[in-house]
């Protein structure tokens, strides 16, 4: 009997987590992977043309791409838009279009409504070119072709400044154009120096926390947690108040004879800076002091016995073993900082955006969610990279805090 219990035992033991951890593995389906997928699914899809002109994606799909589509391509485009009673999906398709070969979006609406306008008996092609030119020229139809196909890697080549020409071949956009690389570039670069910066500052508060007397602690830490407990844009707000020319900080400069006139700290990367450090700081100094607390003080004793100075334990015993926690606060600062928005839009300057800036203008003002989602899979997909490198280098049990 005992033997049989046994099993039924490990049993109950292994499905009561399984089923306490049900409503969140639920909750994060449905509320979280579920809405991610169909987002990030906006970054290939193009469905917008091919809805509005079925007739034009059946027949321009016999077209080899040479010289100009055959009549009964120009007839399944005149045919699409003398039906068309739907201006907001037009309009959705133009600004697909729009994308292609800029200046499409008008051409579209203004042979919609003179078709719908006049009905000839001439050919197609004639009254497509007796409207506007431009129906006379490939390009156009070479962007009809692709901006028609089911699936497009147009978002994702404008993601990194390339585009596809009428040739088939990705090259670089115009001068111009060129914002997304430099924002990306720019992103990594601001969340490397804040991540830099929160370590060369978080350490030694963690230190400080960890051999301070309790009450002393305590009140460091406190501190240091506060901007938990307070809302983002507050914090962010009041830094504004403080460094500004006529704030705390200029005031306090220029009473004291240090400055002639008031620094410029606010609305420029300083002030950037500034007030990502402060808000971040937390994240770099609480994984830190959890691996310091576990630290033995008989490591640096047992140093000491064998006649290393003070300096030299520190750097030869101690510091090696908070590795970990500087690795875990690292990773956790950086992949905040790269997707911070709200800050960077009050405090830095005009060259100071990052790419969570684009990310929110494509969905909030343009609605090109494509666009926006080509740009949240680049951010996704160097976070999950940059997670997996720390991950091998630190063991991903520490990352999660499992060991």
């Amino acid at each position: 009997m005992p033997e049989q219990k046994q099993p039924i035992r490990r049993a109950k033991l292994t499905t009561a987590p399984i089923l306490l951890s049900a409503p969140l593995v639920v909750f994060l389906t449905v509320f979280f992977f579920a809405p991610l997928a169909v987002m990030l699914s906006y970054s290939v899809r193009n469905n917008e043309v091919p809805s509005v002109l079925p007739h034009l994606s059946k027949a321009i799909a016999t077209w080899d791409g040479r010289g100009l589509p055959p009549d009964s391509v120009f007839s399944a485009l005149a045919l699409d838009l003398r039906s068309n009673n739907d201006s907001m999906a037009l309009g959705e398709a133009a600004r697909r279009l729009d994308f292609e070969v800029p200046g499409y979006r008008a051409l579209l609406f203004k042979t919609a409504r003179r078709l719908q306008a006049e009905q000839t008996s001439t050919a197609p092609q004639d009254e497509l070119t007796s409207i506007d030119a431009r129906w006379s020229n490939p390009r156009y139809w070479l962007a009809l072709n692709r901006a028609t196909a089911s699936l497009t890697p147009a978002f994702f080549l404008a993601a990194f400044d390339l585009k596809m020409d009428d040739a088939g071949r990705i090259v670089r956009v115009e001068d111009d154009r060129r914002v997304y690389l430099d924002t990306f570039l720019r992103t990594f670069q601001i969340a490397g120096t804040v991540t830099l910066l929160c370590s060369v500052i978080g350490y030694p508060i963690a230190f400080a926390i960890t051999v301070l007397p309790r009450r002393l602690a305590a009140a460091l830490t406190f501190s240091v947690i506060l901007p938990f407990w307070t809302s983002l844009l507050v914090r962010t707000s009041a830094w504004i108040v403080v460094l500004s020319k006529d704030g705390v900080v200029n005031s306090f400069l220029t009473r004291l004879g240090i400055v002639s006139e008031p620094l410029q700290l606010i609305f420029n990367r300083t002030g950037l800076y500034i007030v990502m450090v402060h808000i971040l700081l937390p994240f770099m100094v609480l994984p830190i002091r959890s691996v310091m607390n576990g630290i033995s003080p008989n490591y640096m004793k047992a140093s000491a016995s064998l006649g290393a100075h003070p300096c030299l334990g520190f750097f030869k015993v101690y510091l090696p073993l908070t590795l970990p926690g500087v690795g875990a606060g690292c990773l956790m600062t950086f992949i905040i900082a790269i997707g911070y928005y709200i800050t960077p839009a009050l405090v830095g300057g005009a060259g100071d955006n990052m790419i969570s800036f684009f990310i929110a203008f494509h969905t909030n003002s343009v609605i090109n969610w494509g666009m926006a989602a080509a740009l949240g899979v680049v951010l996704l997909s160097a976070v999950l990279l940059i997670f997996g490198t720390f991950g091998r280098l630190l063991g991903f049990s520490r990352i999660v805090a499992l060991k």
